[in-house]
Formats: C-alpha cells, structure tokens, sequence
C-alpha cells in the first residue's frame, strides 16, 4: 500500500514538473503576436505624414502596433507615375496582407499589377466610374475604401462661388478630362443656368498649358475658377492658388489645404477622417474580411473653409450667412 502510494505521489510530481516546464512556453507562445505586414503608397504629394500619422494611431486604438505585430511599408510617388510603378512593383513583391493607397494616380497602376492582394483606398472621386470597383455597394473585387464626394457636390462649388463672389458671370472649371474631372464637370454645367453663370472648362496637363488658358481666361471681366479633384490637381494646386491672386480670380477648391494654402474658399471632405475610416477597413481584413464585402463608403459630412486674407485681397466682402456656416476661417 505504501509502496503504490509512493509510485502515484512520484507519478503527480513528474506530471507537476512537466506541466510546469511547459507553462512559459505556452505563455511566450501567446506572447508572442503574429507579425502582420501594411503597404502603404501615397500617389500624389497632396497626402502628407499628417494623415498617415492619423492612420497609424487609429490602427494602433484597434490593437496594431508597429513593431509588436505590424509593419507598415510607407512609399511615396510624390505625383511623378515613374515614382508610382516602381513604388507598386516593390510593395506587391512584397505581398503585404493588405495595401492602403491615397489617389487615383496610385490605385489604376496596383490593380493592374494585382487582384489578389487586399486594397483599401482613400482619396478617389469615382471609383465605379473608373472601373475600381463594380459598385459601391458591392465592389467585387480586391478594393474597397472611402471616396472623395458624391458628384452632386460639384454643384454646390459653384453656387458656394457666386454667393462669395455674386459679380462672377463666367467661370472656368480646372478638370483632368482623363479621370473624374468629365462627370465633375457636367454637374458644374447643369447647375450653371439656375445661378446665372456661363461655364467653360480648361483641361488639365502641364503647368504652361495651365498657365496660358488661365492667362487668356482672365483677359475678360467678370471670371472665377473652380478646381475639380484630380491627382494633376493637386500635382499643380500652388500653381492654379499663385494665378488665381495674380489674376483676381475668385476660385472654390475642393480639399481645406488649397484655402489654407491661399486659396479663396474650399468646400469638401475631411481627409482625417477617411485616413481614421481606412484603419478600421483594414483591421476588418486583417482579421480576415475580404474587401469585395466591405462596401464603399462617401463622406457624411463636409467642411466649409473660408480665406478672409485672400477674399480681402480680392476685394470681396464675405456674406455673414456664409461665415455663420464655415467649419473654418482663416483670418
């Protein structure tokens, strides 16, 4: 009896031992994260660290932290496309579990380089008319993300344009006819005749071309600019600000940094805020959602930017209707 009693006591002693050896392993095995990789590719020079600063911070209160069980691969393409497709040739040999990319100009060359990898995109106009995604709804394939605006805001650009300017007859729209400029365009031309203004377009390629059509625009009285969302507007956006003061043009921009930049007066999306959104899109695919299923998402909300220094250098007196509304004003 003794004898058995001392077999099972050294039996449950080698069992401790053993459960006991094996317990840091099993608490370092848990420890020890899966390390997740991001690609990150920023198309034009219009996206800076800020945003992607906001990005990594929301992704870090989801629980993905740099270095612990995430690294993110930043590329910038600074709006030059030689930049870009290297930049997506070195992220998609990298095979990342999911690229987020800013623009147009960064998204058309990933999605000819890849339909496997996930893609969350920030920073598109028209994403299904420009074959991104086969509906906002159901994008359907490797790219899902958060788009600039819905057309319908295109009109307001130009009604925000005649209540801070009410002498402008004439406007010219700034569009890239290559992307979404064309759709921006027509909705800027259907609302023209219910606020009074005849509207021409200048389309969008180098910087003299720009600079001579504005040069000839503004040779006749009674002109204002709208800047439609481009990646050539961006690439070009201190260009288009400097000729619209030389020229006294009231202009209406579509991003707050053209107003902070000099500009007149924006009217558009918080870009803060869709970097924030895009952390959780790719959270969601981290943890194994696909972006065919995650639909595409436009802005519930848009800020209204006002200049007071470049509208008092146009001679322009705000209405204070219009400054009631501003989200911002830049004195």
């Amino acid at each position: 009896m003794v004898s058995c009693f001392l077999y099972k006591r050294r039996d449950f002693i080698t069992l401790l031992g053993g459960a006991a050896a094996a317990w840091p392993l099993a608490a370092r095995a848990q420890q020890a994260e899966r390390m997740r990789r991001i690609g990150v590719l920023a198309g034009s020079g219009g996206t800076g660290r800020t945003e992607f600063a906001a990005f990594q911070q929301a992704l870090e209160q989801l629980g993905w932290s740099e270095g612990r069980n995430l690294r993110i691969e930043y590329r910038w393409g600074l709006g030059n496309p030689a930049n870009i497709r290297k930049h997506v040739d070195e992220l998609v040999a990298l095979a990342p579990d999911v690229i987020l990319t800013s623009g147009a100009s960064a998204l058309a060359p990933l999605l000819e380089a890849t339909r496997s990898l996930p893609i969350v995109f920030v920073n598109v106009a028209d994403p299904v008319g420009a074959g991104f995604v086969d509906s906002l709804a159901r994008p359907g394939g490797n790219a899902t993300g958060f788009m600039q605006f819905e057309y319908s805001l295109s009109g307001k650009w130009l009604e925000l344009l005649k209540q801070i300017a009410p002498g402008v007859t004439r406007v010219a729209v700034l569009r890239d006819r290559l992307t979404a400029g064309i759709g921006q365009f027509a909705i800027i031309q259907s609302v023209a005749p219910l606020v009074g203004v005849d509207v021409s377009a200048i389309n969008m390629r180098d910087a003299d071309g720009i600079e001579r059509a504005v040069t000839a625009f503004a040779r006749s009285p009674n002109g204002g600019l709208i800047l439609t969302a481009s990646a050539l507007a961006v690439v070009h956006r201190e260009l288009v600000i400097t000729l619209a003061a030389r020229h006294k043009l009231p202009a209406v921009y579509y991003r707050r940094y053209f107003a902070a930049s000099g500009g007149l007066i924006s009217y558009g999306y918080d870009a803060l805020r869709h970097f924030r959104d895009a952390a959780g899109y790719v959270d969601r695919i981290l943890k194994g959602e696909k972006p065919a299923d995650l639909p595409v998402q436009a802005p519930t909300k848009y800020e209204l930017t006002i200049n007071l220094k470049t509208a008092k250098a146009l001679g322009l007196t705000v209405p204070a209707s219009l400054l009631a509304r501003a989200d911002e004003v830049i004195e």
